[in-house]
């Protein structure tokens, strides 16, 4: 059974390499997407601090993301591309990172709590299968290391995950 080890490294280039290595080992010989997104989000729940929700949007049919696993309060069910940060993240086929959400012109609060937000789509083949979403409740709580990180974790659950197009 796999046991998520507190990561006390000294800064976040070896927290993400960690982080990197323990998400391997627990989605090591599963396939399925959803088991994997579950597993994926408690891990990042559980390890990384400041956080107030992990998760993931699925694409469907190319014009919304619907809700998938995540850690945290109930979260917003649909989310129409180009709408927030994570439609925007995928209208733009890109990270987006907001150090303070309520300079976000369209952010959809779904957390009345969270201050900060960090998306990173799901990207196999060029095609966008959805995105991983992390909130914070402490502005400027995701730099650029997160940013790069978080797309390693993106990459990592993509290659372990069979998602359905």
């Amino acid at each position: 059974m796999f046991q998520a080890k507190v990561i006390e490294s000294g800064g976040k280039t070896e927290f993400y390499l960690d982080l990197t290595l323990q998400l391997a080992s627990l989605l090591e010989n599963e396939r399925d997407a959803i088991a994997n997104a579950a597993n994926t989000a408690a891990l990042l729940f559980e390890l990384m601090p400041d956080l107030n929700w992990a998760g993931f949007y699925f694409l469907r049919d190319g014009r919304e993301l619907v809700l998938g696993p995540f850690q945290g309060k109930p979260a917003c069910v649909r989310i129409p591309v180009g709408r927030g940060v994570c439609g925007s993240a995928v209208a733009e086929r890109r990270s987006m990172l907001v150090e303070d959400v309520h300079a976000f012109a369209d952010h959809i609060a779904c957390d009345a709590a969270s201050r900060s937000e960090l998306v990173v789509p799901l990207i196999r083949g060029g095609e966008i299968l959805g995105v991983i979403d992390l909130d914070s409740p402490m502005v400027g709580r995701f730099d650029e290391d997160d940013r790069r990180g978080l797309e390693e974790i993106a990459a990592i659950y993509v290659a372990a995950s069979s998602l359905a197009h």
